[in-house]
């Protein structure tokens, strides 16, 4: 209920574009739209890609891929968390209370991280450092018998986990625009969220089959490692971000 109110909220609220802003002063419009105007001349200065480009841009899919692990590294570990926790003899109050450490570390990452990035205008590393972080906290966690020292492994992945998210969004912006900005996001989304299923399929069948959390957690831990991989491979724009930065 609280989505289909939201959804009329947004449908007669929000707003298209900035000249439609009529809550921002005439000349705090006037400086967003001199902006979007002043970054979209640097991206097309440079490249101009369709729709149909966008999709099948190899640079879109690498990214796609990144986000794909991330959410399997994500997902994977979020679906079978609270069971891992139950394992250490908790009860329900307190395992929902253990369970939400890594969640809780995370969120600061998200912002912290996110600015740093953004301070530093770096990306690629700031993607690659916390998946390396998120993949090495999670398999740390296997090798660790005592709940404590358990939890602060997976606090440690919790903050590689969701500390590259936001950051990853900075990829496609960086060489996408407008329209072919919405295909190549709503691709990389669309794709990068299938790892909602196969995360946790993944994680249930190796449990399944193995009796132990531990394998489906390597498992986790190798898929962080390829997006790892993925990253560094993939070509990002920082001189055209800094170009686009620094004309406004």
């Amino acid at each position: 209920m609280p989505a289909l109110f939201l959804s009329f909220v947004i449908l007669f609220y929000l707003i298209d574009k900035p000249a439609d802003a009529t809550w921002l002063a005439a000349d705090e419009r006037d400086w967003l739209i001199t902006r979007q105007a002043q970054e979209r001349a640097q991206w097309e200065a440079v490249r101009s890609f369709s729709v149909r480009e966008t999709l099948f841009n190899p640079r879109v899919l690498v990214v796609a891929l990144i986000y794909f692990v991330a959410n399997a590294t994500n997902y994977g570990l979020s679906f079978f968390l609270s069971q891992i926790v139950k394992e250490f003899g908790l009860g329900n109050v307190q395992t929902g209370l253990v369970t939400s450490l890594p969640y809780i570390v995370g969120a600061f990452s998200m912002i912290l991280w996110g600015r740093r990035s953004d301070r530093k205008l770096e990306r690629k590393w700031h993607v690659a450092i916390p998946l390396l972080v998120a993949a090495g906290g999670i398999a740390a966690s296997t090798a660790l018998d005592d709940p404590v020292l358990k939890m602060i492994a997976l606090s440690i992945a919790g903050f590689g986990i969701f500390g590259c998210l936001p950051v990853i969004w900075t990829l496609p912006a960086a060489f996408l625009l407008g329209a072919a900005a919405a295909s190549g996001i709503a691709a990389v989304n669309s794709l990068g969220n299938l790892a909602g299923f196969f995360g946790p399929y993944a994680m249930g069948w190796i449990k399944d089959n193995t009796g132990s959390f531990d394998a489906g957690l390597l498992c986790l831990s190798g898929a962080g490692l390829v997006g790892v991989t993925a990253v560094l491979l993939v070509r990002h724009d920082t001189a055209l971000e800094n170009r686009a930065r620094s004309s406004c």
